[in-house]
């Protein structure tokens, strides 16, 4: 099982969704950053199920750091972050334990972990176990913010709704940071919550497309070919539950365009090097050019519905029905963009350092 990613900045997640507890390590943090109690709390709100539109399972997520911070500053040594599950309700999953919920994980658990594995609200391929990775994602992007670098998130597309496209870019990012429901456009945002309460109703779910915005990357970071900017970027985000799709820039859309729509020209102005457009999403072979990041996630609808599905038991290898009980998200895209939002720092704080050094990201001496 690979539960590590990264080269110079690494994070390494654990735990399971009934478990004990979650957690998180992030080795390889330059010493002197700062740890803001309140931006991390913060953070995990904005993962946090509200109301009609999300699970009933509301967590505290009262993190304790065990390591790697004194002072309030990191150490330069690995900070290890550990979060108690205090409401769950695993008897939920006993009667179903044998049956293969369409969508999830449980069929290939089962044969990768010759039975072994926790299936308990999905265990360790639980959702819940992004929260240890908001938590660690809140300290690097509190680093990354004082390097000049801002990430942000919004529901592009939900249920058939498209939101407004990013327009001034930071006050944008302020604004989707400080929403629980990250849209642009208050009326978009209506519509949408009026279509998942709608599919609430009728015992099923949707998914959509988010859309991230990275501003403040300096120009050369990433590698041409296996390390590229997107290819890391993407393999980082894949492992992110229900993310199905990545496009940036222009995306599929350069299908159907000349090269003449597509190319991005540059210019000069005041001694810095810009593109008039931004089809490629802020990256040319595989670097980042200074030019926004831009880049949009597929999320599927969440796979736990009320309705009755076929399934296969898979002790017996017979065909049967399956109706999941227990509690669960009509719709997981408002509370997995602070996560893409965080697994986007990590990629960016590990080519950062790779590009500058492990110290670039660290606080003053």
């Amino acid at each position: 099982m690979k539960n590590t990613f990264g080269n110079s900045v690494c994070l390494t997640i654990f735990g399971e969704s009934h478990g004990d507890m979650i957690g998180a390590v992030i080795d390889g943090l330059a010493p002197g950053i700062e740890i803001d109690g309140g931006f991390i709390e913060s953070r995990l709100t904005l993962r946090r199920p509200q109301g009609n539109i999300s699970t009933k399972r509301v967590e505290a997520d009262e993190y304790k750091i065990v390591s790697g911070v004194f002072n309030g500053k990191t150490t330069g040594t690995p900070v290890c972050i550990l979060i108690p599950n205090t409401n769950t309700k695993s008897a939920d999953y006993e009667r179903t334990k044998a049956l293969a919920r369409p969508g999830h994980a449980d069929y290939t658990a089962n044969i990768k972990y010759h039975g072994f594995e926790d299936y308990r609200g999905g265990g360790h391929f639980s959702g819940r176990i992004t929260a240890a990775v908001v938590a660690a994602g809140a300290i690097i992007i509190s680093a990354l913010k004082k390097n000049g670098i801002y990430i942000g998130t919004h529901i592009k597309k939900c249920t058939g709704v498209s939101d407004i496209d990013f327009n001034e870019y930071k006050t944008d990012i302020e604004k989707l940071n400080n929403s629980l429901f990250p849209v642009l456009s208050n009326e978009k945002k209506d519509e949408m919550l009026l279509a998942i309460e709608n599919a609430a109703n009728q015992c099923d779910s949707v998914g959509g497309v988010l859309e991230t915005v990275v501003i403040g990357v300096p120009a050369g970071v990433g590698e041409p070919w296996f390390d590229s900017l997107e290819g890391v970027l993407s393999h980082a985000l894949f492992a992110i539950p229900g993310i199905k799709g990545i496009e940036f820039g222009a995306g599929f859309n350069f299908a159907e365009m000349k090269g003449s729509e597509a190319n991005d020209a540059f210019y000069a102005e005041n001694g810095n090097i810009y593109t008039k457009t931004n089809n490629n999403g802020g990256i040319n072979g595989g670097i980042s050019n200074g030019m926004p990041l831009l880049f949009r996630c597929a999320v599927k609808p969440t796979p736990s519905i009320y309705k009755s599905q076929n399934t296969v038991d898979i002790n017996t290898c017979e065909n049967t029905v399956i109706e999941i009980k227990g509690r669960h998200d009509p719709a997981i895209i408002h509370r997995a963009r602070v996560v893409v939002d965080s697994i986007t720092a990590l990629v960016l704080a590990d080519m950062l350092a790779q590009k500058f050094g492990t110290d670039f990201l660290g606080g003053e001496k």
